[in-house]
């Protein structure tokens, strides 16, 4: 269905985090609010994640037992992201991220809980904590969504078991342990028999988890406020009256129609992940073209402020976050993307090596850090291999990418070329591309102190964080083992991004800039739309969703104030017809996916518009 009104208050383009985020407020602020989704769903590729909230300093950290302060954060920032850009707006994402927190839990559905033992991603440094800066949702009943559930994006079907069951972090362990353990035993059947009650109303399990129950919690918060979400429809342009922006055209089948929004626009649409010109333009060339992030980022929300001449934030030491990742087949013949972060990388018994056959990093760094050793090693080559390398035991106890721990019938992922097998190293050599004497002779050295629990080339295992997302339970190293039981194993792994870390300037109040500094009125982005505050460096999990979660919050909010608005003293200004200020270009016959950008519509520096270079 066509939205209901010609006008709104507020028009919110894209439902991830963000942009649900900013529409609940504005909401929740007795302002009518307009959600515009691309897609089919809400949730974006937070509703694939693991549902990570970063907030220092938050209230919940302190009901839980945990010390933090503001100061602190500071400290650990000055460090962990030591370039002045962008220090103003970390400053309003350390005094406000705790207030938006306490404002989503008192006025919306969003419920936060501290993950008491999540370390910050360098617990090395000064101002570190070993826990509870990282938030996770509240589990989420699904069923209360009603019809409104068919429209939440599914989490992706490798993190689900049975076809549709989601786990949350501790049930994993207990899963791991039935048949060894009378209370884990117990509680697995439980899960199960919920999960089968749940399969019989509903195509998948109703009890969500992790970022499913987020984004579910925030369309759930849009639905008891009526806030309407347009699906499967694209915003052709973003509508001016003179140097406002007050509105959108929207395409919707073969229809275009101007929608007017009385205090603002908000631009929420993911980033840019799946635009290969932006890619190819800004991403170092070792990285490829392998995203974990959702399909739909593709750069719209880019497009649309750059014809308003909106500047592009390039201050980022990386234009991404990254993740090493396995490609495989789906059975409907998709491709999968899965992202190793912190299931199999850091446990004890494997090792990463390049495509000379030798270990280039401590397997057990973050996520990001692993793939910006993969860059540095890469030297510029897109397509260089790189391989996690294990043997039997590994792979049966912890599992390896998308094949889970005990996997008795592993055969298939090898007969599809998803796993490499081979009874001795030389062979494993062989069929990945090198020598078979550099790989012995790695695996060998590796060994030789792995059964001590020691790593002297790369010191895997010496901080909290490494040894958090080891095996607790082996001895003396949590994540050092020997690798010595045949068959041995190989998958290929690829740099990908989680998202994009460069998008438009904006300022403390999530207002998009020109290159001069001013605000666009009326003009508004959060998420990965939103030039990274921190400068692409990934200080800790939940990175992208803290600032998402602030700066949505602070854009609604401030929507919400008035501050943007043109009003008497005997009441609103109308806004007018919608002007185009451009015209989305798309493909030939297409209906709903916009082309690429070209490299010239976009301000790619932090110059006038137009100006080229980084």
């Amino acid at each position: 269905m066509m939205p209901a009104h010609e006008t709104y208050d507020v028009i919110v383009i894209g439902a991830g985090a963000g942009g649900m985020t900013a529409a609940a407020v504005a909401a929740a602020e007795g302002l009518r609010v307009l959600v515009i989704e691309k897609t089919a769903f809400v949730g974006g590729t937070t509703a694939w994640s693991g549902g990570m909230v970063w907030i220092p300093a938050n209230a919940k950290m302190k009901e839980a037992g945990l010390s933090d302060s503001v100061a602190d954060a500071v400290q650990y920032l000055s460090s962990t992201v030591p370039e002045p850009a962008n220090a103003g707006l970390r400053a309003a994402f350390l005094t406000r991220g705790p207030e938006a927190v306490a404002y989503l839990e008192a006025n919306t559905e969003v419920r936060l809980q501290p993950v008491k033992a999540s370390p910050d991603y360098y617990p090395e440094r000064l101002g570190a904590t070993s826990g509870g800066r990282v938030l996770e949702p509240v589990a989420f009943d699904g069923r209360r969504l009603g019809e409104g559930f068919a429209r939440l994006r599914p989490p992706l079907p490798e993190v689900m078991l049975f076809g549709g069951m989601m786990v949350n972090r501790l049930d994993i362990a207990h899963l791991r342990r039935v048949g060894k353990s009378l209370r884990s035993t117990m509680r697995a059947a439980r899960l199960v028999s919920a999960y089968a009650l749940q399969r019989l109303r509903s195509l998948r399990g109703t009890t969500l988890h992790l970022g499913n129950a987020l984004a579910a919690r925030l369309y759930a918060s849009l639905l008891a406020r009526q806030v309407e979400v347009f699906f499967s429809a694209e915003v052709e342009d973003l509508s001016m009256q003179g140097d406002r922006v007050n509105g959108v055209v929207i395409r919707h089948g073969s229809r275009d129609r101007p929608i007017a929004a009385r205090r603002g626009v908000v631009l929420a649409t993911g980033g840019f992940s799946h635009d290969a010109v932006l890619r190819k333009r800004l991403f170092p060339a070792a990285a490829g073209f392998v995203s974990a992030a959702n399909i739909s980022s593709s750069g719209d929300g880019l497009r649309l402020a750059a014809a308003t001449g909106a500047a592009l934030n390039t201050d980022a030491t990386s234009p991404a976050y990254w993740a090493p990742a396995s490609l495989f087949a789906r059975a409907d013949g998709s491709r999968g993307v899965f992202p190793h972060m912190v299931t199999d990388r850091a446990k004890p018994g494997v090792i990463a090596v390049n495509a000379a056959g030798r270990r280039f990093v401590n397997e057990a760094l973050s996520y990001h850090d692993f793939v910006l050793a993969m860059l540095r090693d890469g030297n510029g080559e897109p397509d260089r291999s790189f391989y996690l390398i294990c043997d039997r035991r590994f792979l049966w106890v912890y599992g390896l990418g998308r094949i889970r721990p005990f996997t008795r019938l592993y055969r298939r992922f090898v007969a599809s070329g998803e796993l490499i097998e081979a009874p001795d190293v030389a062979q494993l050599a062989a069929r990945i591309g090198v020598k078979p004497s550099t790989l012995t002779a790695t695996i060998v050295n590796y060994n030789a102190d792995a059964a001590e629990g020691r790593d002297p080339e790369f010191g895997r295992g010496s901080t909290i964080y490494q040894r958090h997302l080891g095996d607790l339970s082996h001895k003396p190293n949590p994540c050092v083992a020997p690798i010595t039981l045949a068959p041995f194993f190989a998958m290929r792994i690829h740099p990908a991004d989680l998202g994009t870390a460069i998008g438009m300037k904006v300022d403390a109040q999530a207002r998009v800039l020109r290159a001069d500094g001013t605000p666009i009125a009326g003009l508004y982005a959060c998420g990965n739309d939103m030039g990274s505050i921190m400068n692409g460096h990934y200080p800790g999990p939940g990175i992208m969703l803290g600032p998402a979660l602030t700066f949505g919050y602070i854009a609604g909010r401030h929507l919400a104030e008035g501050a943007v608005t043109r009003e008497t003293a005997a009441g609103r200004v109308g806004v007018g017809p919608a002007i185009p200020t451009a015209v989305m270009l798309r493909e030939s016959g297409a209906s709903s996916t916009p082309r690429a950008i070209e490299e010239s519509q976009l301000p790619l520096s932090t110059g006038s518009p137009g100006q080229a270079g980084r």
